[in-house]
């Protein structure tokens, strides 16, 4: 596979031929042609939607009533946070859109060719992680559904039903993004009808207390927003940055941007805050914020259409993590099909599921390392925005993404290395994770709050703008016509 460009093309008459139904994706990293770029906002807006809704979210909402604040207050600080780190999403879709390059390739910009095979390492053996991640928290649920329905069994079972779910996903993820765009625009409609039934059911059974709330002092509430702000607010939306392009590089060239950002947007802010506030709502009644036992408590008959929503969870997420996972390889220079790519990820994350389910402990500790992405991601797309947007003002020569010698930066980016690790550095210091390496002095000075995102975010991106102008304003003062157009 060449690493070089692919011409941009167009059909007859500058109208794009109508695609198969379900073609296959051969598509690596470099640009999309036009004529293979017919996805619609509403499918992306399917493709985010079936990502997110998913059981994790109600847990997460009702983190907020486990921190101590009311069920109003919960609410109020999902929603809000969600319209900031959703909207960022937004932006960085219209990046895939402008340039049809995906979003480890178009950190070339910033970072330089080589310098950002770091990050795409990184990306690649976390969405790894995620696969198994993902796969394994469902699966209690799932043996608790199927017991329900008359079907038992031990570890066996549970190895069948895991291997069920790998072996859908991974297939809908070597066929590439028509399948999955295919799968998530069938699939998610009747899975939000069935969570609304879920919902409905939910909400009737509970009479939560609205005003209710153990975090009584300032300090305490500040302490419970930051954190919830971390973990389902902003910091959700930013989690995705990563992902984003991957998907609306495939947009049709001649959509209107704000409809392209809309579309991401909102699908990822309405499941978001819709089951974050369902988690919610369910704890503020006093019930349980379990996925396991609030299925197997409330909905009965249901058990059946609530397996087949469980089981298309970690598929709908997973796909998009096994696609992007092989993308972001091919971006650090590994030159091989990118369905070999995503075989390979798919067998690596079996075996890191499989690891998991011999040993929940360790499983658990490493779901608690993997919710600390946002130290790392925050600073890198902070550097990303700022060069794209503030710098080159939207505008980037795509060739310049894959030579050494056509970016202004070089090969590596001083600069943008310079300032992701000090913007790890900021995160770090003012993050309060799960796991106690994850818990910088500054938030724990502050009373376990966390700005991990905001702090590195701010760091990196500051620092990256000034360190781009000083050095342009001196290669100008020195040879004019030689200052890097930026």
């Amino acid at each position: 596979m060449s690493s070089s460009p692919t011409p941009v093309t167009a059909g007859p008459g500058g109208i794009e031929p109508e695609p198969e139904a379900v073609p296959f994706d051969d598509h690596g990293i470099e640009p999309i042609p036009a004529a293979a770029r017919d996805s619609t906002p509403w499918q992306q807006f399917w493709i985010w939607t079936g990502a997110n809704i998913a059981p994790i979210n109600w847990v997460l909402g009702a983190l907020g009533i486990t921190l101590g604040l009311s069920l109003v207050e919960t609410i109020v600080v999902v929603a809000a946070g969600n319209l900031v780190g959703c909207a960022v999403f937004g932006l960085f879709n219209l990046m895939g859109h402008r340039t049809g390059v995906n979003q480890m390739v178009l950190g070339r910009g910033a970072f330089g060719r080589r310098g950002a095979i770091v990050p795409g390492v990184v990306q690649g053996l976390l969405t790894m992680g995620w696969v198994g991640v993902n796969t394994w928290v469902v699966l209690d649920l799932v043996l608790a559904i199927l017991a329900q329905l008359g079907v038992h069994g031990g570890l066996g079972l549970k190895y069948l039903v895991a291997g069920v779910i790998m072996a859908v996903q991974l297939f809908l993820a070597l066929y590439g993004f028509y399948a999955i765009r295919t799968f998530e625009k069938y699939t998610v409609p009747a899975t939000v009808v069935l969570m609304a039934v879920m919902t409905v059911l939910a909400v009737a059974q509970t009479d939560p207390d609205w005003t209710a709330a153990t975090a009584v002092t300032s300090a305490d509430k500040v302490t419970a927003v930051t954190q919830l702000l971390t973990a389902i607010g902003i910091g959700w939306g930013i989690s995705w940055l990563p992902y984003s392009a991957d998907y609306s590089r495939f947009v049709r060239p001649g959509t209107p941007g704000r409809r392209v950002f809309w579309a991401t947007a909102l699908g990822m802010y309405v499941p978001t805050v819709w089951l974050a506030a369902l988690g919610a709502y369910l704890a503020g009644g006093g019930g349980t914020a379990d996925p396991s036992s609030l299925v197997t408590g409330l909905f009965g008959v249901m058990a059946v259409p609530v397996l087949l929503l469980i089981m298309h969870g970690p598929v709908a997420t997973n796909i998009l993590n096994l696609y992007s996972c092989s993308l972001a390889a091919l971006s650090v220079g590994i030159k091989v099909a990118r369905w070999k790519l995503t075989l390979g990820a798919g067998l690596v994350a079996s075996g890191v599921l499989a690891v998991f389910l011999r040993a929940d402990d360790f499983a658990q500790a490493f779901d608690h390392w993997m919710v600390s992405i946002l130290v790392w991601i925050a600073p890198w797309a902070s550097i990303v925005l700022v060069d794209f947007f503030v710098l080159r003002k939207g505008r980037i020569d795509l060739p310049s993404l894959y030579r050494d010698d056509a970016s202004p930066y070089g090969p590596v980016n001083r600069s943008a290395m310079i300032s992701l690790g000090v913007g790890l550095v900021a995160a770090w210091s003012w993050q309060f994770g799960m796991v106690p390496a994850t818990r910088g002095p500054i938030a724990r000075l502050l009373n376990d709050t966390d700005f991990s995102w905001l702090s590195g975010g701010l760091v990196a991106g500051g620092l990256y703008y000034l360190l781009v102008r000083r050095a342009a304003r001196r290669l100008a003062a020195r040879a004019p016509e030689e200052a890097p157009a930026i």
